[in-house]
């Protein structure tokens, strides 16, 4: 395997594992510089791709290719589940917030009271 591209995998899989363990484990990432690795390593391998060498059939190669996108698929998992529990905690806290300044005089369940009396 191209030693080149053993590093830059080795390199995106760290960064996907710290973003994954942190966001798993409820630990303070500085999530731009994960994205600013994560970027830096995506340019990186595409540039090693462009290689005449790259298409050459490489058993190592394809392993671990299989294994980064093993590892890209379950940090995307944790970015979704995050992403899902943000909107949530956001719509809980944007619905507190409504109730707390609302007394009612507008509200659909009494609108709905009214048009069934």
């Amino acid at each position: 395997m191209d030693t080149m591209l053993a590093k830059a995998v080795d390199r995106l899989e760290a960064a996907l594992s710290t973003e994954t363990d942190a966001l798993g484990g409820g630990k303070p990432v500085d999530l731009m510089e994960i994205t600013a690795r994560k970027n830096q390593s995506l340019l990186e391998l595409s540039r090693l791709a462009r290689r005449p060498e790259a298409l050459e059939e490489d058993p190592a190669a394809r392993e671990r290719l299989t294994g980064l996108a093993k590892a890209i698929e379950k940090n995307r998992r944790a970015l979704e589940l995050h992403v899902r529990a943000s909107h949530e905690i956001s719509a809980l806290i944007a619905r507190s917030i409504t109730d707390a300044e609302s007394d009612g005089t507008y509200s659909l369940q009494l609108g709905r009271k009214a048009a069934r009396s």
